[in-house]
């Protein structure tokens, strides 16, 4: 688990900052709202597998009474609509939320313009397997090419490979929360 953690910080600080510095003095709640997770990125195990079969998944993000951001999913699982909420607490940092005890480590903003995508670092520790992804959040179903190239460059600049990414497909019947 500290070996993700350490290579997500180090890939953060090759990275271009600009962004991160942008974003620190925004306020939050102009993330909040639908969203559709259009692309992934992921260090998953079964992450290269899958990634064929993978849908766009819907996303509403709001804030509690508690300051917690609520994260409200819903995706296709064995041909039915799956919801999934998770609250995840602020940190000391405006845009870096957790929830160990989701398997939650770390949620963070890697970059946004807030209207039209976020790019989105996730760092998850689930069954024992620690693993990050790297997610474009659109407002629509097509993202930009904008925001591609930039879910493209945070990728790779992350140490995703090609075969690690995924551009993710149409579900008619699933991808509103």
């Amino acid at each position: 688990m500290r070996a993700v953690q350490l290579a997500a910080l180090l890939a953060l600080v090759l990275v271009p900052r600009a962004r991160a510095v942008w974003l620190g003095r925004l306020d939050p709640r102009q993330l909040l709202g639908s969203w559709y997770i259009l692309a992934v990125a992921s260090g998953e195990k079964d992450f290269v597998v899958d990634k064929a079969t993978k849908n766009i998944e819907g996303v509403m993000l709001t804030l509690t009474p508690e300051n917690t951001l609520k994260v409200l999913s819903s995706r296709s699982r064995r041909e039915r609509c799956h919801l999934h909420a998770v609250e995840l607490t602020k940190q000391n940092s405006r845009w870096v939320f957790r929830n160990p005890s989701l398997g939650v480590l770390e949620y963070r903003v890697l970059a946004t313009n807030f209207r039209d995508y976020a790019i989105v670092l996730t760092q998850l520790e689930l069954q024992d397997e620690a693993f990050s992804t790297v997610e474009l959040y659109s407002r629509t179903e097509l993202a930009s090419q904008k925001a591609m190239g930039l879910f493209s460059k945070w990728s790779k600049g992350l140490g995703f490979s090609s075969q690690q990414q995924a551009t993710l497909q149409k579900d008619r019947e699933c991808h509103r929360a």
